[in-house]
C-alpha cells in the first residue's frame, strides 16, 4: 500500500491540489493530511472544502485551532500577538466559511489505524505529546520513546517544523511530511511523503519535492489585506518574518 501525506499546507490551494495530483501519478491509493490547512495563505476556506469534499483524513494543525478560536473570539484571541501575525489570523477566520469553521473544529488531534499489512500508523500534527511539540530531524530513540509514551506506532507522520525528512529510529519510521504549502527551507518547492506499507516488509517512505505554480498564489495574496512580505515567503521558500 502506498499512501501520501500532505501537511502545513497554510492557505495555499495550487499546491495542495498539486501535491495530491502528483501523488496519485505516483500510485498513492490514500492522502492524508496532517494539519496547518489554514494560515498566511490567501485560501484558507477553499483548502477545507477541497479536503473535505475529497474526504482526505486529516488531523487539526495548531495554526487551524487558533483559526477557530478568533473566529469566535474575534481580536480577543489575539492577544500579546505581534501585529502582524494578528492581522493575519483575524484575516484567516474572517475567510472561513461556516462550514469549513465546523469542519476544522471537528478534526480530531491524531489518527491512529492499523493498514492493510498490519502496520500500525500514528498520525499527529505535532507530535503525540501535543499540536505544538515538534519532532526534529535530530530526535533520537530515547527522545522519541517519551514522546510516545506507551504507543508503539510502526509508522509515525507528523508536520508542524516544516522541515521534512523520513528516519528509522528504533522500531518506527518516522515521517516529517514537511509543508504541502509554505516550504521555509530557500526552496519554494513544497513538500509531501511517500509511504510503502506492505505485509512481512518494513515501511519504507521518501520526501516529494514538487513544482506548482505560486504565481497564482502570489496573485491572488495581492488581492487581499495580508501583509506584503507574504508574497516573497511564498516566492522564495522562507518564513522568517513571520515565525509562529
Amino acid at each position: 500500500m502506498l499512501m501520501a501525506f500532505v501537511s502545513d499546507i497554510h492557505g495555499n490551494l495550487p499546491a495542495l491540489e498539486a501535491a495530491v495530483a502528483d501523488a496519485k501519478t505516483r500510485g498513492a491509493g490514500q492522502v492524508v493530511c496532517a494539519g496547518d490547512l489554514t494560515g498566511y495563505g490567501p485560501f484558507p476556506d477553499e483548502v477545507c472544502r477541497f479536503l473535505k469534499e475529497r474526504r482526505i483524513p486529516a488531523v487539526i494543525g495548531n495554526y487551524d485551532q487558533k483559526a477557530i478560536e478568533a473566529a469566535k473570539q474575534g481580536r480577543a484571541a489575539t492577544a500579546g500577538m505581534k501585529q502582524k501575525k494578528r492581522k493575519i489570523l483575524l484575516w484567516t477566520a474572517a475567510h472561513l466559511g461556516d462550514q469549513s469553521r465546523s469542519y476544522l473544529a471537528g478534526l480530531p488531534e491524531r489518527i491512529a489505524r492499523r493498514l492493510s499489512g498490519g502496520h500500525k500508523l500514528l498520525v499527529v500534527h505535532g507530535s503525540p505529546v501535543s499540536i505544538e511539540d515538534p519532532i526534529y530531524p535530530s530526535i533520537t530513540q530515547r527522545g522519541l520513546e517519551v514522546k510516545l509514551g506507551d504507543q508503539r506506532p510502526d509508522i509515525v507522520v507528523c508536520g508542524h517544523t516544516h522541515i521534512p525528512f523520513v528516519k528509522r529510529i528504533g522500531g518506527a519510521l518516522v515521517v516529517n511530511c514537511g509543508s504541502a504549502g509554505q516550504p521555509v527551507d530557500g526552496d519554494p518547492r513544497p513538500a509531501y511523503a511517500l509511504v510503502r506499507a506492505e505485509a512481512g516488509a518494513r515501511p519504507r517512505g521518501r520526501i516529494v519535492r514538487f513544482d506548482y505554480d505560486p504565481d497564482r498564489t502570489i496573485a491572488a495574496l495581492q488581492k487581499t489585506s495580508l501583509p506584503k512580505g507574504l508574497r516573497k515567503d511564498f516566492a522564495e521558500g522562507s518564513k522568517m518574518r513571520f515565525l509562529e
